[in-house]
């Protein structure tokens, strides 16, 4: 394989063991972050301490400048990307609707929706058959959230994946003809550092027993499944949402 791949958000948790993943299968990777520098930069160390091909960049994708300063830097790396995983995300503190400012919504929304159709837009511009290029693959993280709401919690956050599966079916639809898969994995509830962001740093133990499986996820397991949607034996699926989540 000589594939490249963008994963936003890449540096920490489940971007990280998406990038891990491809690179075993062979893929060039630029991981993306916005703050964790050292983070992020390690992961690469460590990447192409193995042979890998692997670099960093850092960018906001919520301002469309950074999002397109972004590919332009992974074309001078890798040319036009084959793949995107648009798994950039954030959340904040939990609380209820009733107490969240218009700040707080619009800065879920810039980062998790907004972020998330600023790459797909990049990303199609150099894929789609539509501008000359070759097709290829984007993988959207969306959450469980979407479909329980997260009441008490961050409701903002659920709908703004809510959004991503939105824009996973419509885009998918909209490109089908021009060599462009498009897809969303939506986890459950997996062991990562975003729970601490939400205030609640031991969340996963309260809600194990809401999952048929009685256990969490691994970010390992969710990357598994955005590397098999990237791949040739998701040949024929597009505008899907994947669960993984236990059975939840």
């Amino acid at each position: 394989m000589n594939r490249c791949l963008l994963v936003t958000g890449g540096g920490r948790g489940i971007g990280a063991e998406v990038s891990r993943k491809a690179v075993k299968l062979g893929y060039s990777v630029c991981i993306n972050y916005l703050k964790n520098q050292t983070s992020a930069e390690n992961l690469v160390d460590e990447l192409n301490s193995k042979g890998n091909r692997a670099f960093v960049c850092q960018a906001d994708v919520s301002k469309e400048e950074e999002v397109v300063g972004l590919f332009e830097r992974f074309e001078e790396q890798f040319g036009v990307p084959d793949a995107l995983v648009n798994n950039a995300g954030v959340l904040d503190l939990q609380t209820r609707v009733d107490q969240m400012s218009a700040e707080r919504i619009q800065g879920i929304f810039s980062v998790n929706v907004t972020g998330s159709f600023l790459c797909a837009r990049e990303a199609v511009k150099r894929m789609s058959t539509r501008y000359g290029g070759k097709g290829g693959s984007i993988v959207n993280l969306s959450s469980g959230a979407a479909k329980y709401g997260s009441p008490g919690e961050y409701v903002d956050y659920a709908a703004s994946k809510a959004a991503v599966d939105t824009l996973t079916t419509g885009l998918a639809r909209e490109v089908a003809e021009e060599g462009i898969r498009v897809n969303a994995v939506r986890p459950g509830f997996i062991e990562t550092e975003i729970h601490a962001a939400g205030g609640e740093p031991n969340r996963m133990e309260r809600v194990r027993p809401m999952v048929p499986m009685k256990r969490v996820g691994k970010p390992r397991e969710v990357a598994d499944a955005v590397l098999w949607l990237l791949s040739d034996e998701a040949s024929y699926i597009t505008g899907t949402i994947l669960d993984v989540s236990g059975g939840r």
